[in-house]
């Protein structure tokens, strides 16, 4: 099942590797030489990491961007800290994916070169320690695999590096035996290099507020773990796979250095010493620093902002007072009198409205001029029909 799996993949490797040999035979080294053979595995090294320079860079940005949003992610799970409801659960994880979504963040990223070179570690695993010797002169499958001839197989397989074959382990090596010195000397130097590319990326390159918290707790703890499971697990890893892995961390460590000393995390210490740096130079050219230059621009753009035409004032119009209730008392507290609608007044009627005691003596005095009935009106005279 593996040997069908991970065929094209060895294939792959086997002609990077044939390649890489055939150019050092070329400008002059030795085709049977452990030096030649050394130096064909670093060509498989940079080939493969050329390939994922877009993913080393996604990479570093996925990292940055997970240890930025540290604060953010520990106000969401303080929020729900002690709340275990399915419903609780739910929220709590539509809030991490919308803050990962607002932030172009995924979390994922950050482990994409390291998986995606895992296929290529067990690959050169299985061409060191299978294909190599199976294939070579007097194997159990003497003859070519791809582009690795029989011939070329039988040398890299009885090729020495200091005293050393590429397929030999420390656990199989015997006592005093070449083998065990260098495969130690590789998983110090394979443990120390991934050491420091962790410590580079998590301690200068990121803010104080970014190592705090369970993210920045779990940083704290893979510094030290991963270099030791793998110093646990080197032991058992040919001599050639501890060299891949080796120059492989020395050039995620060169290229970690070059991103992190030119795009620097803001608010870390790689950005203060970038700053530092970029304020030493322009002082020798005799140019004004960061901050200078910044607080000029800032004064100019105040100096610079176009003035709008004057706004005029506004008169305050006095507000309409609401209508006062009538009074329905009087100041001895008694109710006041209502007017009543007037009653039909005859037309000789001196006022429209008359007090209620001199109302009946004008009435009177009036029917009595006219021969009227008090309180009768004048009938009216029916006319004659002609």
């Amino acid at each position: 099942m593996l040997d069908t799996i991970f065929y094209p993949i060895e294939w792959a490797i086997a002609f990077i590797m044939v390649m890489a040999h055939k150019l050092l035979t070329l400008i002059g080294l030795d085709s049977a030489g452990g030096a030649t053979w050394a130096l064909s595995i670093v060509g498989l090294v940079v080939v493969v990491r050329v390939l994922l320079i877009p993913l080393f860079v996604r990479q570093i940005k996925a990292q940055r961007g997970m240890q930025l949003i540290q604060p953010e992610m520990k106000k969401i799970q303080d929020k729900y800290k002690g709340k275990t409801d399915p419903a609780s659960r739910q929220a709590m994880s539509q809030e991490t994916m919308e803050l990962y979504r607002r932030t172009g963040t995924n979390p994922f990223s950050s482990c994409l070169p390291l998986l995606l070179q895992t296929p290529i570690f067990i690959g050169l695993y299985r061409v060191l320690y299978y294909q190599i010797p199976q294939h070579a002169q007097g194997g159990i499958h003497e003859g070519d695999f791809g582009y690795l001839t029989m011939r070329l197989a039988t040398e890299a397989h009885n090729a020495v590096l200091f005293g050393a074959k590429f397929s030999d382990t420390f656990m199989q090596a015997t006592a005093g035996n070449p083998s065990r010195v260098l495969a130690v000397i590789l998983i110090i130097a394979m443990c120390a290099t991934l050491f420091i590319t962790q410590r580079q990326i998590s301690m200068k390159n990121m803010p104080p507020s970014a190592l705090e918290g369970p993210m920045g707790q779990t940083q704290k703890i893979m510094l030290y773990m991963l270099p030791a499971i793998m110093g646990i697990t080197g032991f058992n890893f040919p001599i050639g796979v501890l060299l891949y892995w080796t120059v492989s961390n020395l050039w995620t460590l060169g290229q970690q250095y070059y991103v992190i000393r030119n795009s620097p995390t803001p608010g870390s210490e790689a950005e203060e010493k970038y700053r530092e740096r970029l304020n030493a130079k322009r002082v020798r050219k005799g140019l004004p620093t960061l901050e200078e230059e910044a607080s000029a621009a800032r004064l100019a753009a105040a100096a610079e902002k176009p003035q709008g035409q004057r706004e005029q004032p506004k008169r305050n119009q006095p507000k309409k007072s609401a209508p006062k209730a009538k009074r329905t008392q009087g100041p001895d507290g008694k109710p006041l009198n209502q007017a009543t609608p007037s009653s039909p007044q005859s037309p000789n009627s001196g006022s429209a409205v008359e007090s209620p005691g001199n109302q009946s003596k004008g009435q009177a005095s009036g029917n009595q001029s006219k021969g009227q009935n008090p309180g009768n009106p004048s009938p009216k005279k029916p006319r004659n029909k002609k």
